[in-house]
Order: structure tokens, then C-alpha cells, then sequence
């Protein structure tokens, strides 16, 4: 691309959660697999009930004081990034993300997953430096976890794209943010504030009513529809024939709007 090419080229940024939002694993249940520690669900609600620590930020709790993950190492971490299950289609995106009709979008990861997981996950498909997760500080010599430098968990994630936009010189209304679950609510609310484009790509009732769209999908790709649609401006046949000249054929694309409700009997009298 020459330097011309690329300053005519539009500036945004894409940045995406990462368990179950990359990929179909959440990283706490593989480590926990990993280990043979049994009872994951439940520390983890747990936690949320007692609104100890940010929504995210659970499984760098537990690593940090819980006696059966205390031995977690790095390499423990690496290994579960090994073991996650992608969603498909990922390098395509990004590649696709390059150039979309002069639309330049630069891909970030935010998660609250440890670093090392996300890296070793994303490896060859990802810049390392294009991932943010939790950071640990490890003791020398043992290996032994001690601290915590970093978790982009609720307003951890928001600090971090503040920090990107700024690093990036693109501002809030060129933000995309893709995510899944109740760690993603804080960034959304933000974004959405500021004009950026928030995408939900699970059926989490926090996100859904926050998120300016929803995409449900196996396929990494599928975030592409609503950028296309609200931020490229492309119509429903022109982004068919996108995807048909990558050898890829969007099936069963159906735009459903639902209600969420609950309807009860009214109290005697009327009241």
C-alpha cells in the first residue's frame, strides 16, 4: 500500500473480547480442566454475588488467592491458549479489516483472560502487541504469581481503549467494540455515548439490550455484517457478494427483532 493510498484510507478501531467471543472456551474452565479443579462455576458466582471484583475479573481472583490455583504458572497458561477452541474464520477478518472500500480498521483484543492465554490462542493470527489481557507479575526464581499489574475487566476495559483511541489518534465515534458478556456492559455504555458501534455476539440479556447490534454466529466473520451495514454503508447484496468473492456464502441470514417480556395477572382491584 503506498503512503498515499494509506493516508486517504479512513482511520477506525475494531477491538474485541475474547472467551467466547474468539473463541467458543471460556479460559477459566480449560485451566480449571488443566488442573483438575473441580467447582469452577460456582467460586465464580460466588464472587459475583458478593460483588467482590470487577465482572471479568474472577478468574485473576481466584489465580491470585484461591489455594487451588495458586500453582498456576505461566506455562499453565500457555498451555490452556493451546487448548481453546477458535471460532473460524479470524485471519480472514483481519485480513478483510485492512480495506473495507477505504475503511481502514486496526484489530485489537481486550480481555480479561490472562495475557498468556490470549496470546498463545491468537498465536500467528494476532500481533502480541495487539493484546491486552490481565498481566500478571510472576516471582522470580519460583515462578509464583504474586500480583496483578493489569485486569481489563468493566472499567479496566474502558481505560484501555481510552488509551488505544489515544494511541491511535482515532477518535471514539471510529470504534467498534464486539464482546459477549457482563464484563463488556461498562465499554459498551461508553462507546455508545461517545457515537462508536457496539456489537453482541452472545444472547447475555446485559449486552443485548446495551449493544447497537447483536450478531450470533460460529464464524468470526459475522461481525462484519454490521459494520459493513452501519459504518461502510453497504447494502444486504453488495455484502453477499463480498463474502461470495472470498469463497465464503452467508446461509440462513435472518434479521429477527424480539420483545423480552414478562407478563403477569394484575393485583385484585386493579391496583
Amino acid at each position: 500500500m503506498s503512503s498515499d493510498h494509506a493516508k486517504a484510507m479512513r482511520k477506525f478501531l475494531l477491538a474485541s473480547d475474547f472467551d467466547q467471543t474468539l473463541s467458543f472456551n471460556d479460559s477459566g474452565i480449560v485451566l480449571s480442566e488443566l488442573l483438575g479443579v473441580s467447582g469452577f462455576h460456582e467460586r465464580i458466582a460466588g464472587l459475583a454475588n458478593i460483588h467482590l471484583v470487577q465482572q471479568g475479573g474472577e478468574l485473576a481472583y481466584l489465580i491470585l488467592h484461591d489455594p487451588e490455583y495458586r500453582r498456576v504458572r505461566k506455562e499453565h497458561l500457555v498451555e490452556v491458549g493451546k487448548r481453546i477452541r477458535l471460532k473460524a474464520n479470524i485471519r480472514d477478518l483481519l485480513q478483510l479489516l485492512e480495506n473495507l472500500d477505504g475503511h481502514h480498521f486496526s484489530f485489537y483484543v481486550i480481555s480479561a483472560a490472562p495475557e498468556e492465554v490470549v496470546k498463545s490462542a491468537l498465536a500467528g493470527i494476532v500481533p502480541e502487541d495487539h493484546i491486552y489481557g490481565t498481566r500478571f507479575r510472576y516471582a522470580p526464581g519460583t515462578g509464583e504469581i504474586h500480583s496483578i499489574v493489569r485486569v481489563p475487566a468493566g472499567y479496566g476495559k474502558v481505560a484501555v481503549l481510552d488509551q488505544l483511541c489515544n494511541d491511535l489518534s482515532v477518535s471514539p465515534d471510529r470504534v467498534v467494540y464486539v464482546g459477549d458478556g457482563s464484563s463488556d456492559v461498562n465499554v459498551m455504555l461508553h462507546l455508545n455515548r461517545l457515537g462508536g458501534l457496539t456489537i453482541a455476539v452472545s444472547e447475555n440479556e446485559h449486552v443485548t439490550q446495551i449493544a447497537s447490534r447483536t450478531v450470533l454466529s460460529d464464524d468470526a466473520l459475522s461481525v462484519l455484517v454490521p459494520v459493513l451495514e452501519a459504518i461502510v454503508g453497504w447494502d444486504s447484496a453488495r455484502i453477499r457478494a463480498l463474502f461470495d468473492t472470498r469463497g465464503f456464502v452467508l446461509r440462513d441470514w435472518a434479521k429477527v427483532q424480539t420483545d423480552s417480556l414478562t407478563i403477569t395477572l394484575a393485583a385484585p382491584g386493579g391496583a
